[in-house]
């Protein structure tokens, strides 16, 4: 007799598995590509969001990243609208020693939330000019959504390890993004974090700008190592880019997906593009700037858990600005500096004019992509 089958798996890809295929039909001057990112009625320079983590996001952060060309997103829920002077704690955090700062930050995290502060971060950030973007998780939406609608904000991103259209909780009556939707009238909602094709076409469904891609792939994340969760950023993204044109061809409304998680180089966000993201989401690689207020650390959400930690504080330095990091100019071989540069070069070999053009590249499975004929780099590691 044959042995039934339990569970059959599908394989799945991360960045390191797959490469892009230059040179199609033709090729473009890098000078010529077009890199803009539309979220509902916002339009932005470059498809480049920056992760609503403690050690990426402040009001200064988020003021220079606009003016930049992208999105930045404040945490709602961390020491921004805990503590009148942030920056004190911050400090704090980035002193402490390894073996001590998941205890320091569950006792950091645990000081209340407060809602005037969400207002005040909000008119902050519009008052130097940046475009205000916060987030919030499931749990709180309700109660901080309206207060940064009424102070402005231009943008709202609700945010959790995994999110999904529908859920179940003893609560009477949870979150529905048709009403939050809704209740923020102009100001676009855009939820996160999925990583499946039904998941991500019904949070479409319910009227959102934008959805946010990836479980886990984090720099600073632990969940796939605590929960056993996520799915590799590369099939998670296509998975995701598959529901967004099936639900614009059912209804004529282009959603945009964002690769949140594990884009670490230049080489990992154009891949992003070619699996069909709009835009990408970066969180270590901007931590390790200037104008950071992790003061060369970057650490998750779900870290300062007060019962169960999902992340960890990672060390990424300060050895770089972001103007280098975005345009260069650059010396580094690592893909971690002139990100523009990198995107418009991969975009102009394959012939792309746009992020949307980008995204029907061809991609190959190919795990010797960074060893391949690199015996002395290696080597020299």
């Amino acid at each position: 007799m044959s042995q039934p089958q339990f569970k059959e798996m599908r394989r799945a890809y991360g960045f390191d598995d797959v490469a892009i295929v230059p040179g199609g039909h033709h090729t473009i001057n890098p000078s010529l590509v077009e890199l803009a990112l539309n979220i509902g009625h916002l339009e932005f320079k470059l498809p480049f969001a920056a992760a609503a983590m403690d050690g990426v996001v402040d009001v200064n952060m988020a003021v220079e990243f606009s003016k930049a060309g992208g999105l930045a997103v404040l945490n709602l829920e961390g020491v921004q609208t805990r503590y009148e002077n942030p920056d004190e704690v911050l400090a704090q955090i980035a002193i402490a020693p390894k073996h001590e700062v998941t205890a320091l930050m569950q006792k950091i995290y645990s000081a209340p939330m407060q809602p005037n502060l969400v207002g005040e971060r909000v008119k902050q950030i519009k008052e130097r000019g940046g475009v205000a973007a916060v987030s919030a998780t499931p749990m709180n939406t309700k109660k901080f959504a309206p207060i940064a609608r009424d102070a402005g904000v231009d943008a709202f991103v609700v945010q959790s390890t995994v999110t999904s259209a529908r859920h179940f909780s003893t609560s009477e009556k949870g979150l529905i993004f048709d009403e939050l939707v809704q209740n923020m009238r102009d100001v676009p909602v855009i939820v996160g974090n999925t990583v499946t094709f039904s998941a991500t076409k019904e949070l479409m469904e319910t009227g959102i700008a934008a959805v946010l891609i990836g479980v886990g792939p984090g720099a600073a994340c632990t969940s796939r190592e605590v929960l056993g969760i996520g799915v590799p950023q590369v099939t998670a993204t296509i998975d995701a880019a598959a529901a967004r044109d099936t639900y614009y061809r059912e209804t004529g409304r282009y959603v945009p997906i964002v690769t949140d998680g594990g884009v670490s180089n230049g080489g990992a966000m154009c891949k992003s593009f070619v699996a069909g993201a709009d835009a990408v989401m970066l969180g270590s690689i901007l931590a390790a700037t200037r104008e950071a207020p992790g003061r060369g650390h970057h650490w998750g959400m779900a870290t300062p858990h007060g019962e169960l930690p999902r992340g960890t504080r990672v060390k990424v330095g300060i050895d770089t600005t972001l103007e280098q990091t975005l345009f260069g100019p650059t010396s580094r071989t690592d893909g971690r500096e002139n990100l523009v540069g990198a995107l418009r070069t991969a975009m102009g070999t394959c012939g792309a004019r746009t992020i949307r053009d980008f995204q029907k590249t061809e991609m190959v499975i190919a795990p010797a992509i960074k060893t391949e004929g690199k015996s002395y780099q290696i080597e020299q590691a």
